[in-house]
């Protein structure tokens, strides 16, 4: 279930991202471009797609924490190592 949550988040958090390069690089606010408003002045819309990315990007703060290096159970049952009789 984590999956998908985390995933999701990523995918939110890329597309916030891509958005304030896109104000730094060419002042250009492609949410407001998309769901009217501007920046400054955004509209309900805008608001609420900004509300999903900011959760998104909360949400990805326990990626921080994840071990990585784990190993999953399918790693473990393919083991290489025979046993001796």
């Amino acid at each position: 279930m984590r999956d998908w949550l985390y995933k999701t988040a990523l995918v939110l958090t890329i597309i916030g991202a891509i958005n304030w390069g896109l104000m730094g690089l060419f002042h250009l606010d492609f949410v407001a471009l998309l769901f009217g408003g501007t920046f400054a002045l955004p509209s309900v819309m805008s608001r609420i797609i900004y509300t999903i990315i900011g959760l998104g990007g909360l949400t990805t703060i326990g990626l921080l924490f994840m071990d990585f290096d784990r190993k999953t159970h399918d790693e473990h049952d393919r083991s290489t190592v025979r046993p001796t009789y």
